[in-house]
């Protein structure tokens, strides 16, 4: 089967830096993509360090050897043909000249993006040279394996759960396990988590530390046998949660896991760099952090009063026979007290007059027809996510 090159400019934006001009100009003088670069910000490239030159541009060796890690990475593994790969970079050389020879990097939105790029850039570069100059420890790594991984009360759980959305949902269920229901038949009926495998809820063997902290927690404190006697509750919804076993947990050996406690001390290290600097930092809150409410509305809550909005619109209509329809729409729009009850929602009351031939007689007020359907409206409940591990 063909190989099909990743699509022009698809891959690694970044890696256009690399092509850069030559140390001196090329036979026959520079191009005029090439004087149009801006000097600052263009590093000197060997001929004998390029892979091609376009327009008097050179295009680094390491470019090339970014792309191909690039893709590799990005297409799991697949590799293209070198051609290829340099036919990618001059058709971007080619479109990087054009560009700077019309002068679209000096357009007000390229410049606010190049800004922002430059901006994202600098936080990365900051970090990594954080992190190079305050590096992770073997000691460091050593006292969290100890702390989370390695400590000699160590415990392993086996466990099962259903997981549904809501809790009345949950307590109902516990109601039907509390009669005698079997815990994996209503898992496979009910829960979120075992609808497709049919599992019955199972978890395997886990360390409390691999589970979201409530979730833990439960487990943790349940006997041997047991289920929740109350929904426990996650960011993923209800859980009703089956201790199955437990036993000593054989930790695997510092050698193994240190590489997989690095990037969790890194973090760590990090965000305290981070909050440091908060602290030393002058920060002034230019705008509210909280939106304020309509002040209106908020006097009229603030006394317990029901908001109500109307709306009233008079239309003068005629009839065949030239006589005027007066017409009078009333719209009220619902809205909540201070304490959070509904108000009785009207939707729309049209009342018609027909014009009759008193056309003497002054024109009477109407009087807005009583109504008496209510509509109580009942928030919905919000939909939580689905589980694991």
């Amino acid at each position: 089967m063909k190989k099909k090159l990743v699509p022009l400019l698809i891959v690694g934006t970044a890696l256009i830096a690399g092509c850069n001009q030559d140390k001196a100009p090329a036979a026959g003088g520079s191009s005029p993509a090439a004087t149009s670069a801006p000097a600052a910000t263009t590093a000197v490239v060997d001929k004998a360090d390029a892979v091609a030159v376009v327009n008097g541009q050179y295009i680094a060796k390491s470019t090339l050897a970014d792309l191909e890690k690039e893709i590799a990475v990005r297409g799991q593994g697949q590799t293209f043909p070198k051609e290829k790969l340099i036919e990618e970079l001059v058709q971007r050389q080619l479109l990087i000249q054009d560009a700077l020879q019309k002068k679209l990097d000096q357009s007000p939105e390229v410049v606010t993006q190049l800004e922002g790029a430059k901006n994202t850039l600098l936080t990365q570069v900051d970090l990594q040279n954080f992190l190079k100059t305050n590096p992770v420890t073997d000691v460091e790594l050593k006292a969290e394996y100890d702390s989370k991984v390695g400590g000699t009360n160590a415990i392993e759980y086996k466990a099962s759960h259903i997981l549904v959305k809501e809790e009345a949902e949950a307590k109902k269920l516990i109601a039907e396990l509390d009669k005698g229901a079997k815990f994996a038949d209503l898992a496979n009926k009910n829960s979120l988590d075992a609808k497709e495998s049919q599992n019955g809820g199972e978890l395997g063997w886990f360390a409390a530390g691999q589970m979201v902290e409530p979730f833990s927690e439960a487990v943790a404190k349940l006997e041997k046998g047991k289920y929740s006697k109350e929904p426990v509750k996650t960011q993923f919804g209800y859980h009703i949660i089956l201790r199955e076993d437990s036993r000593a947990q054989t930790p695997p050996p510092f050698d193994a896991v240190k590489e997989q406690l690095k990037p969790l001390l890194e973090r760590k290290k990090v965000q305290k760099m981070v909050e440091d600097m908060r602290k030393q930092a002058k920060v002034e809150i230019l705008v509210p952090l909280v939106d304020e409410k309509p002040k209106a509305a908020t006097d009229k809550a603030a006394t317990g009063e029901p908001v109500v909005e109307e709306a009233a619109e008079v239309i003068e209509e005629k009839t065949a026979d030239g006589k005027t329809v007066a017409k009078e729409v009333v719209d009220v729009v619902e809205e909540k007290t201070a304490d959070g009850k509904p108000v009785a929602e009207i939707v729309e009351v049209i009342k018609e007059t027909p014009a009759t031939d008193k056309a003497a007689e002054p024109a009477k007020e109407a009087t807005p027809a009583k109504h008496h359907d209510t509509l109580n409206v009942k928030p919905d409940a919000n939909a939580k996510k689905d589980d694991k591990k």
